[in-house]
């Protein structure tokens, strides 16, 4: 069956967290450290999913942030791991985010943001991003208590459009999530962002690009309806 739904991924994909490095700078003299966090927090974030101990996004920022300082001896107060957390929800989108989505309406897709963040945060961001009116819906991994790349939140994109699972096409920046996509039945395009690669292990995407104008030009070749 033909693709009929778009879900992005919002995080790097879509939003770009270099917002971010000011506050890692001030923090630790280094704002390379935010990489170290993500990948720190993705990790809690899974252990959480391996074990049956579900962990929402949010908490498991701030869980990675306290383990982040905890390695390179810096003391920070909760106040302090939350404020930089909730800085989450003020990201700008990268630069060819806002053109590249806007070219989908009308066009017969239906546009979804998929995330692992809590709804709340994912539709503050969306919308401090100024992209909430190019999306259909917004939908939380954690209205299912099970993160990507759990079979679970992409199932949920189907359901929630009524639509058979290889209907859906997930659009990432990551190459864990496009295999969460793939293994669950979905479609994938990858985002190959500056330091993102796919996995050469599992099925591949077929859309891949540098940047989302890049993707959105193959969807648009692809998927239109």
């Amino acid at each position: 069956m033909s693709v009929t739904v778009i879900a992005f991924d919002v995080n790097e994909t879509l939003l770009d967290l270099s917002g971010l490095d000011d506050a890692f700078e001030s923090l630790f003299g280094d704002s390379s450290v935010r990489a170290q966090w993500f990948a720190q927090m993705l990790q809690v974030s899974f252990v959480g999913g391996l074990t049956g101990e579900y962990v929402d996004f949010r908490t498991a920022q701030g869980a990675a942030l306290q383990m982040v300082a905890a390695r390179h001896g810096v003391t920070v107060d909760q106040d302090t791991v939350w404020s930089v957390v909730d800085q989450m929800t003020t990201l700008s989108p990268h630069p060819e985010v806002t053109e590249a989505l806007r070219a989908l309406r009308g066009t017969g897709l239906t546009i979804a943001a998929l995330t692992n963040s809590p709804k709340a945060v994912a539709e503050a961001q969306v919308t401090h991003a100024g992209l909430a009116d190019l999306f259909d819906d917004v939908l939380s991994a954690d209205t299912v208590q099970a993160l990507k790349p759990a079979p679970e939140p992409y199932r949920h994109v189907a359901s929630t459009f009524d639509v058979g699972v290889e209907q859906v096409r997930l659009v990432a920046a990551h190459s864990w999530d496009i295999s969460g996509a793939l293994a669950a039945g979905c479609r994938g395009a990858f985002v190959a962002r500056p330091g993102a690669v796919l996995s050469p292990l599992g099925q591949q995407p077929d859309i891949v690009g540098p940047d989302l104008a890049g993707v959105v030009e193959q969807i648009l070749a692809t998927d239109q309806a």
